[in-house]
């Protein structure tokens, strides 16, 4: 029995929310590292251990970027997070 219409993303949101959990998600867990890289003085040992951390992070925000009704919402949260971490690791530095 197929599922009600009602229930299913459109094509847009379906895009958008695969482009956001790929692309998205791996920008905000690069950004993620970084910022860690920078604030806490164990940077080498977190620079090494990303190489695991990051595929799990970015993993976790694929899967959550699929949990979200709006593709835009999603997509939102994922550059305004990049950007606040971008931004703290600027004035950091």
């Amino acid at each position: 029995m197929p599922a009600k219409k009602e229930y299913l993303a459109t094509p847009g949101q379906r895009a958008l929310k695969i482009s956001a959990g790929l692309l998205g998600g791996y920008v905000l867990s690069t950004c993620l590292h970084l910022l860690l890289a920078v604030v806490t003085p164990f940077r080498e040992q977190i620079l090494l251990s990303s190489t695991f951390s990051f595929f799990l992070c970015w993993a976790g925000l694929m899967i959550l970027a699929f949990l979200a009704r709006n593709g835009w919402k999603i997509w939102g949260i994922y550059l305004l997070s990049s950007v606040v971490f971008s931004g703290i690791i600027y004035f950091v530095r």
